[in-house]
């Protein structure tokens, strides 16, 4: 199968828009919404939820009242000042673990004389498989302060895989999240293409240099698209020769246009809603097609 992941430097460049796009134009792929901490694509695409399924990952340290004798062995073994102590009058002091700052290490249910702390697994976020008008869709929410972003972003992926396969969907589009960090390196991993969203700014032409960086070390093949190009001509210009040179080709440039927004609006693809940026995203994703053609489509690699 085909998979491309949509991605950028920064957020706020139109890496959602144009994932709706491309899955408009498509038709037979599997959809995916891989930024866990904000997920917009649902926003445009209107999924209808079949089956949600709770990701966990690591653990949580909570301490029984009814057996804890209030030793403190836990506060003083704490490098993360989680346990706090609530003084009672009368009574013997009261322990309870931050949820948001326990780190999950253990450290405390292991040296706690009267085995008075249970370490469950923590429940981090959700993850979906939806339906849509242009096919499958996996998409996740991370739970507020969660970590493992990354993990939840290769179960998400994993998920699409199967799902690509037993419908046999030649394609997987996915909608990245911005930056370059773990989140990032999850989503790009095993696909066959990558399409980097920029803007035409100093700034983004720092974070594109950045980004192809990244899919340079994991050889993946790598597009650019420039959003917005009329804001600064010259730096499109720049960020177009930039590109070749790195190695990339280079897809198009979409025109800042307000059907975009009106197309956010109504909650619907911008190709669906027309103007000039539809036209343009419909030339990029004729471009992704032809290169897509002329690449070997790497064996996928669980992640």
């Amino acid at each position: 199968m085909k998979e491309m992941v949509v991605i950028s430097g920064k957020g706020g460049t139109g890496k959602t828009s144009l994932t709706a796009s491309f899955a408009s134009l498509n038709g037979k792929s599997v959809i995916v919404d891989c930024d866990v901490d904000a997920s917009d694509l649902p926003l445009v695409l209107s999924p209808v939820t079949e089956r949600m399924e709770y990701f966990k990952s690591g653990h949580e340290a909570v301490i029984r009242k009814d057996d804890c004798v209030a030793c403190g062995t836990c506060m003083d073994k704490c490098r993360f000042d989680a346990v706090h102590e609530a003084r009672r009058y009368g009574r013997p002091s009261q322990f309870t673990i931050d949820p948001l700052s326990c780190e999950g290490c253990g450290v405390c249910v292991h040296f706690c004389p009267s085995g008075a702390i249970d370490f469950p697994e923590q429940v981090c976020g959700q993850w979906m498989v939806s339906e849509t008008r242009y096919g499958p869709m996996v998409h996740a929410r991370l739970a507020i302060g969660a970590e493992n972003s990354g993990k939840l972003v290769s179960t998400v992926k994993t998920e699409a895989r199967q799902i690509a396969e037993e419908r046999k969907l030649p394609w997987i589009i996915v909608d990245g999240p911005p930056g370059i960090a773990c989140p990032v390196i999850a989503s790009i991993t095993g696909a066959s293409m990558a399409l980097v969203v920029v803007e035409p700014t100093l700034s983004g032409v720092h974070d594109m240099e950045r980004v192809f960086a990244l899919t340079k070390h994991f050889n993946i093949p790598t597009l650019v698209c420039v959003n917005k190009w009329e804001l600064n001509p010259r730096i499109a210009g720049e960020i177009e020769r930039g590109a070749l040179s790195a190695g990339a080709s280079f897809a198009g440039k979409i025109g800042y246009d307000s059907s975009v927004t009106a197309a956010q609006i109504k909650g619907i693809p911008v190709v669906e809603y027309g103007g000039p940026a539809a036209q343009d995203i419909r030339r990029i994703w004729q471009n992704i097609e032809k290169r897509m053609e002329s690449i070997e489509i790497p064996t996928v690699m669980e992640v």
